[in-house]
C-alpha cells in the first residue's frame, strides 16, 4: 500500500479487515502496519475520525469493515488490501470491494491471512490472475519473540491443524467429519428472514480457569417454513455469572424467547446462574447419549439445506469441520466442542420432532427418513 501511495499521487486505495477495530489496530496502527512501516518524510496523516489516510504527495486510503458490506458499495478505489478475509462474517464484502476497483490502468488487490478453506479462498487461489505467495511461521522467526514460537509450535507442529496456522496449507474436508465446509458455503445465507422463534442455546464449562474449555453459546432461529438460522456465535472463556451475563445479552438483543442450557454438570446450578442475573425463561437439558451421536440428526438437517449460517462463524465452523467421532471420543488433544455442543441443543429445541432421542433402530430409521432413504 505504501509503494501504491509512493507511486500515485492519484492512488485511492481501501484497506478492509474483519472489524473496524481490526483494521485500526492491526492494518493501521499495528506493529507491522502502515504507519509502522512508513518513512518519516512519507507519514501519511492517519484522522480515525474519517476512516482516512492521506499521504503527503495526495494519495488516499480509507478504511472499511467487512462487517458492514454496503459501505463498500459506490466509492472507487485504484487499489485495496484485504487482511484475514477467512475471518470476515460477510464474504459479499469481497464482491462489493471488487466492484469499486475501477479507478486507474491497473487496479489491484493483495490480500494477507491464513488460508482457511472457505469458499472465497478456493476460489482467489484457483483464478488465473491470483499470484500466490505463500510463508511458514518459521519463515518470520526473526520478527516472532521465542516464547510464543515454542508455545505455538509446541501445540500445532505435527497436527493437521498445524499445517494451515504453521504452513499456510488449505486443509481438505476431514474425513468422517460430520460437517464439510463445502457443505456449510452451500446454504450460507447474508441475512436471515423474519423467524418464529429465537433461542439461545449455552453448554457451560465446568471450570473458568486459563486453561478451562469454552463456555459455548449460540443463538440460533427458525423461520415458518422450518428453515433455522444460525445467527451468532457468543461463545467464550469466563466465570460463571460472566458468560450467564453474555448470554442474556444476547437473549435481549434478538429477543429471544428462552435460554436452552445443558445442567449435565452443573444441575439446577446452572439456571440459578442465570436467573442471578435476569428473570428470564431457562430451559435446562441433559446429555443421555454421545456427543457425535446427538450430532447425527443435526447434520442430516444440514445435509438437507434446512440449517443456515448467516455470515462466516469461523470458530464455530472449524469446530463442526473436526467434528469426527475419533475426536469426539478422545479429547486429548485439547479439542473440546462447546460451540457444537451448543449449537445441537439450539437445534434440537428448535426441531422437537426430528431430534427426539432414538437409539439402533429407531435412530437409523430417523435417519433415512431424513436423508429420504430405505433401509433394508
Amino acid at each position: 500500500m505504501r509503494g501504491e501511495a509512493e507511486a500515485d499521487k492519484n492512488a485511492r486505495l481501501a484497506l478492509v479487515g474483519p472489524t473496524a477495530a481490526d483494521v485500526r489496530d492491526v492494518m493501521v496502527e499495528g506493529e507491522s502496519g502502515i504507519l509502522a512501516v512508513s518513512p518519516p518524510w512519507f507519514r501519511p496523516q492517519y484522522e480515525p475520525s474519517k476512516r482516512r489516510l492521506t499521504w503527503p504527495n495526495g494519495a488516499i486510503a480509507t478504511t472499511y469493515s467487512a462487517d458492514e458490506p454496503e459501505r463498500l458499495r459506490g466509492p472507487q478505489h485504484s487499489g485495496a488490501w484485504g487482511d484475514e478475509p477467512a475471518s470476515w462474517r460477510y464474504p459479499e464484502a469481497w464482491d462489493m470491494l471488487q466492484l469499486g476497483l475501477r479507478l486507474g490502468t491497473r487496479p489491484r488487490s493483495v490480500v494477507t491471512g491464513t488460508p482457511k478453506p472457505i469458499r472465497l479462498i478456493r476460489d482467489l487461489l484457483q483464478r488465473k490472475d491470483c499470484h500466490v505467495t505463500r510463508g511458514s511461521t518459521y519463515d518470520n522467526r526473526s520478527n516472532l519473540a521465542k516464547p510464543f514460537l515454542d508455545a505455538i509450535v509446541k501445540k500445532y507442529e505435527g497436527t493437521r491443524l498445524g499445517r494451515q496456522e504453521l504452513y499456510a496449507e488449505v486443509l481438505a474436508d476431514v474425513p468422517g467429519a460430520l460437517w464439510t465446509q463445502r457443505g456449510l458455503d452451500d446454504y450460507r445465507v447474508q441475512k436471515a428472514p423474519d423467524l418464529t422463534r429465537i433461542v439461545i442455546a449455552a453448554d457451560p464449562a465446568i471450570t473458568s480457569g486459563e486453561d478451562a474449555n469454552e463456555n459455548g453459546i449460540i443463538v440460533a432461529g427458525i423461520s415458518a417454513d422450518s428453515s433455522a438460522y444460525v445467527l451468532e456465535d457468543w461463545s467464550m472463556r469466563g466465570s460463571p455469572d460472566e458468560w450467564a451475563r453474555k448470554a442474556v445479552a444476547a437473549y435481549r438483543k434478538h429477543n429471544a424467547d428462552c435460554i436452552v442450557a445443558e445442567a449435565n454438570q452443573g444441575g439446577e446450578m446452572v439456571a440459578q446462574v442465570i436467573r442471578s442475573v435476569a428473570d428470564i425463561p431457562v430451559k435446562l437439558v441433559r446429555a443421555t447419549r454421545g456427543k457425535y451421536v446427538r450430532a447425527e440428526p443435526i447434520s442430516a438437517l444440514y445435509e438437507q439445506g434446512r440449517v443456515h449460517h448467516v455470515g462466516v462463524l469461523s470458530q464455530l465452523e472449524e469446530q463442526m469441520t473436526s467434528f469426527t467421532p475419533e475426536r469426539a471420543a478422545d479429547r486429548s488433544d485439547g479439542f473440546s466442542p462447546d460451540r457444537v455442543d451448543a449449537l445441537v441443543w439450539a437445534m434440537t429445541e428448535l426441531f422437537p420432532d426430528i431430534t427426539t432421542q432414538s437409539s439402533g433402530a429407531n435412530r437409523d430409521r430417523m435417519m433415512a427418513d431424513l436423508l429420504g432413504g430405505k433401509l433394508n
